[in-house]
């Protein structure tokens, strides 16, 4: 056992190793002296013995470091305290020169964020003020992440308003920002992307995949361009190829199932006066076997709505299509109807508060789930199905909307 081991490595010195290491990690001069608080006897005699005399009999036993120092010195076993910790318990850190280093690191990360091109949009502003506030960003470079602040950025750079006039998929946007297609899977830099686009949205950070997926679809952002789909019915176009087949199915009266990479491979322009939205495909099978061609334009979202559903309404709104929305009488489908109100300026189709209390009669109610949303086109439809605690399928109303759609085709024929 070394003469320094001897002296001030025992178990019982480990608290006076641990206070000047505390004092030289913080730059502090050792020049004072240590106190320990209700030492034991033997911590005691292990004092005494190093400093080669009595400490005392209080509660509290004091060490000089002047004094510590000297003996250390004299005994050969060191020539400082510094020496002495290092050799006892590897080398010393310079917090000063750490956290000089972390707000260097800080201010860098945050600097190449705030020259994106970005920077001119409020949300971004906003996000970017909240990761820096919130220890974010500290956080991140003290778990050496400190880059994934930039890829944030460069990721959010590459992203389209929305599904128009582009949409990218994740694996893709991933390996072109960090050389990782599995970047944006998860982890940190999906998380400061998630949250971005929840400040770009008006929503709260996405708690759970079903969040998240949302506001990748809301992005324009997808898995793949294959299983993103959009159901459609007699929805003719113009652009071709994919114009002419759908005009050519419209003709028959047969549903069309498009994927993400026809539509963008292919673009078309719907042409239909009124675009009839639904959820479920089985409305659509009703529809086109009741009434065929003569048939109102469909699309069916199938639940949560598609890329390719988005895009493909987006470009019907943008032609002067009307857009006439309907969905389940749940927490997720009144969001979906507020969200194509605000962004296609679409009509709720059978969406009111008398229609719901007419189906709710007929039975086929589920418990609501989730967190409450609003109903602004008819505030008292939330308001019922608040007070009433019941989700209800749009299967309750299909018969409703497929009357609905049968007079509608009548009309258009009159």
């Amino acid at each position: 056992m070394s003469r320094l081991q001897q002296l001030l490595g025992l178990p019982e010195l480990s608290w006076l190793v641990d206070r000047i290491r505390g004092r030289l990690e913080r730059g502090e001069l050792l020049d004072g002296t240590v106190t320990l608080v209700g030492a034991t006897q033997q911590q005691r005699r292990a004092a005494a013995k190093l400093l080669g005399r009595s400490v005392g009999r209080g509660t509290s036993l004091s060490v000089p470091l002047p004094e510590l120092a000297a003996t250390l010195r004299r005994s050969g076993a060191a020539q400082s305290l510094h020496e002495a910790v290092e050799s006892l318990a590897g080398p010393v850190r310079n917090l000063a020169a750490e956290r000089k280093a972390e707000i260097d690191r800080w201010d860098d990360s945050l600097a190449r964020s705030r020259q994106s091109a970005l920077s001119t949009m409020a949300w971004y502003r906003d996000w970017l003020d909240e990761v820096s506030k919130d220890g974010t960003v500290t956080r991140l470079i003290r778990q050496g992440h400190g880059k994934v602040l930039s890829q944030a950025s460069a990721v959010l750079e590459r992203l389209p308003a929305g599904p128009e006039p582009g949409s990218v998929v994740l694996s893709s946007l991933a390996l072109a920002v960090t050389g990782d297609q599995h970047a944006l899977s998860g982890g940190p830099l999906a998380s400061l992307v998630l949250r971005a686009l929840a400040v770009r949205e008006g929503v709260a950070p996405p708690a759970g995949a079903e969040a998240e997926q949302e506001l990748w679809t809301a992005a324009g952002v997808v898995g793949d361009d294959l299983t993103s789909q959009a159901l459609v019915l007699n929805l003719q176009a113009t652009g071709e190829p994919l114009g002419r087949w759908l005009t050519e199915a419209a003709a028959s009266g047969q549903p069309l199932r498009l994927t993400l990479r026809q539509l963008v491979a292919m673009p078309v322009i719907p042409w239909a006066l009124d675009l009839y939205v639904c959820s479920t495909a089985g409305l659509i099978g009703a529809a086109a076997d009741a009434l065929g061609p003569d048939c109102p334009a469909m699309l069916c979202t199938e639940g949560r709505p598609s890329v390719a559903c988005a895009r493909l309404l987006q470009s019907a709104a943008a032609s002067g299509t009307r857009v006439h929305w309907h969905d389940n009488f749940n927490w997720a489908g009144l969001r979906t109807t507020g969200t194509a109100v605000r962004k296609l300026r679409a009509k709720p189709w059978l969406m009111g508060a008398t229609v719901y209390h007419e189906a709710l009669a007929a039975g086929s109610a589920e418990p609501l789930r989730g967190a409450a949303e609003q109903s602004p086109w008819d505030p008292r439809l939330a308001e019922l199905m608040r007070a009433t605690g019941r989700a209800l399928p749009e299967a309750a109303v299909a018969a409703r909307m497929l009357t609905d759609l049968t007079e509608t085709a009548a009309a258009s024929r009159a």
